[in-house]
C-alpha cells in the first residue's frame, strides 16, 4: 500500500480533513526503521525496536480525532516513540506548543534529530517519565498517551486545563477524558491493543 492508498482508506472511515492532510503531509518512511520503509504506508503497527512500535494509521487518526486538535494549542504526547504523531499534532496545531515525553532514552534522541532536521521547530521532547506528565510546561489543552496504562493516569487529568481533553489507552480500550470545573466526563471505546506504558 502507497501513501495515496493508505489516506483513501483512513478517508473511508471519516477521518477529518485536517487529520487527512497531516498523512499527506509526514514522511511515515522517515520515522520507521530502514528494514521496514517498504512498508511504512501500511496499515498496520511496524517496531522500532526497545520492544516499542510505530502505531498503526487508523489507530493514530482515531486518536487524534478524539483529541479535537485546534491551533495555539499547548498540546503534550506521553510516549512519543518515534516523533511520528509529534509530526503529525505539528502539521494540525499551528502556532502551538508541542511536546512529547519518552521514556527511551534512545528513542526521544533519535526522534528530536528527525523532527529537528524535518524542520518541526514547534515540537520538543523530554527523555523522561511519561506517567508523571510534564509538569514543567503544563497546563495542557490537549494530552495524548501513546502506549497502554492500567488506569487513567490521574497526575495526567490534573494537568489538563479545565476544558481540556485527554485520551489515552487502558488495557485494550481508548478513552476520552474531557476536564470540567467539578470533574470528568469519559467516554470508552474498546477493540485496541497497545505496548503498555512503562512507569517507574
Amino acid at each position: 500500500m502507497g501513501k495515496t492508498e493508505l489516506i483513501n482508506s483512513l478517508r473511508k472511515h471519516g477521518f477529518p480533513e485536517n487529520i487527512l492532510g497531516a498523512f499527506a503531509k509526514v514522511q511515515r518512511e522517515d520515522f520507521v526503521p530502514e528494514r521496514f520503509r517498504s512498508m511504512a504506508y501500511e496499515d498496520i503497527a511496524l517496531p522500532l525496536g526497545s520492544e516499542q512500535t510505530i502505531s498503526q494509521p487508523y489507530t493514530i487518526a482515531f486518536m487524534l480525532s478524539l483529541l479535537k486538535l485546534k491551533d495555539r494549542q499547548n498540546v503534550l504526547e506521553i510516549g512519543s516513540g518515534s516523533g511520528y504523531v509529534l509530526a503529525l499534532i505539528s502539521e494540525i496545531v499551528k502556532n502551538g506548543e508541542i511536546y512529547g515525553v519518552e521514556r527511551i532514552r534512545e528513542l526521544a534522541e533519535k526522534s528530536e534529530r528527525i523532527l529537528k532536521r524535518r524542520g518541526y521547530s514547534d515540537v520538543t521532547i523530554f527523555h523522561g517519565d511519561g506517567s508523571k506528565g510534564l509538569k514543567e510546561k503544563a497546563p495542557f489543552d490537549r494530552i495524548l498517551v501513546s502506549a497502554s496504562a492500567k488506569e487513567i493516569p490521574s497526575e495526567l487529568v490534573n494537568q489538563l486545563k479545565i476544558g481540556g481533553i485527554l485520551v489515552a489507552p487502558v488495557r485494550d480500550s481508548i478513552f476520552q477524558i474531557k476536564k470540567r470545573e467539578d470533574g470528568e466526563d469519559a467516554e470508552e471505546f474498546q477493540g485496541f491493543v497497545f505496548v503498555p506504558l512503562i512507569e517507574e
